[in-house]
């Protein structure tokens, strides 16, 4: 019995520091590349060691730099629809006196029946998203075409709980503005999380004894 009280507290205190799932873009930072040892200097102004030339400006295009992306997620959505279908049909039949029948009880019957069916329907949707806040993220791959893939997390610890913000995407370096920052509307194949573990998260969660005794007995 001990044996099992001890597993479940370790199972518990590890479902309380389980990092959330993530669909960013793998790996989420990359180290830059080692640098060639420096050249010689050939000059008071030109240095064959530079990695950059000397009017190059200083926007993200190499794996393991870093750019700050503007989140500005403003999304919403409605949909509304209605049907309407209506029957009615009717029946009427009716005979003369019956003869040869024991006793009068069908003489003179009539049959008569009618139904009416209507069908109203309505439906309606809506969704609305706002995301907004800023995360610098690290270019993991250079495309052939020049383009960045980039990939970054950001973890805020607030009290008991721990907030995840992630982002990947495609870059368009061309894109960058002169403080090497860009709008996440202007990322390609944007890939924007926001999740959060802690105490409030795992309440929200349906346990697993609960999901069993659920998909078992529905009823």
């Amino acid at each position: 019995m001990k044996r099992i009280f001890a597993l479940m507290a370790a199972l518990s205190a590890v479902a309380c520091t389980t990092v959330p799932p993530t669909n960013v873009h793998q790996p989420m930072t990359a180290r830059p590349a080692p640098r060639t040892e420096l050249a010689s200097a050939s000059g008071s102004i030109f240095q064959n060691g530079n990695v950059r030339p000397l009017f190059e400006d200083r926007r993200a295009r190499y794996v393991g730099d870093t750019l700050r992306i503007n989140i500005t997620e403003n999304t919403a959505a409605s949909t509304k629809s209605n049907t309407n279908a209506a029957r009615t049909s009717s029946i009427n039949a009716s005979a003369g006196p019956i003869i040869g029948l024991p006793g009068k009880s069908f003489d003179g019957m009539q049959l008569a029946a009618s139904s009416a069916n209507k069908f109203d329907g309505s439906g309606a949707s809506g969704a609305n998203n706002v995301f907004t806040g800023a995360i610098t993220v690290t270019v993991i791959e250079v495309l052939p075409n020049g383009n960045l893939l980039v990939s970054g997390e950001k973890q805020v610890a607030i009290g008991h709980g721990q907030e995840f913000i992630r982002l990947s995407g495609v870059i368009n370096p061309s894109f960058l503005d002169s403080a090497n920052s860009i709008s996440s509307a202007q990322v390609a194949d944007a890939r924007i999380e926001y999740k959060e573990s802690g105490v409030i998260s795992e309440a929200q969660v349906m346990g697993w004894l609960a999901r069993f005794f659920l998909s078992v007995l529905p009823f």
